[in-house]
């Protein structure tokens, strides 16, 4: 009986913190056309930046790159709110609420520095 409770126990932990996560970890494979040809306007894209972005952080070491090698792999940043130092890109919609975000690359002599995420 004691064995039972025990199991019981792990299985409603791990169901509860599965419900905790759903949405918030996202399994999206980083690809770089399509993240580049994304129309975030559309309902079946809104998130889809968001959703790579676990990939590009674990499987792409952005740090120490060029700006032509940033180009490459994001395309262009956003013309509105990049600078020559800040390439900004737009993440679409964050799946909590109606917050949506921001990836910033930062530059120092035309190599990748830092980047930031920002959701808002």
């Amino acid at each position: 009986m004691k064995k039972f409770n025990i199991i019981l126990i792990v299985v409603v932990a791990v169901f509860v913190c599965g419900l905790g996560l759903r949405g918030k970890v996202s399994g999206e494979k980083f690809n770089s056309e399509k993240w580049k040809n994304a129309n975030l306007n559309l309902e079946e894209n809104m998130t889809m930046r968001w959703d790579m972005m676990n990939s590009l952080r674990n499987n792409y070491t952005l740090i120490g790159m060029s700006k032509s090698e940033i180009i490459n792999l994001l395309g262009k940043p956003d013309d509105n709110f990049s600078t020559e130092k800040d390439f900004r890109y737009y993440l679409g919609y964050s799946k909590t609420g109606i917050n949506t975000g921001s990836l910033t690359v930062k530059f120092e002599n035309g190599i990748v520095t830092g980047i930031d995420v920002w959701q808002g």
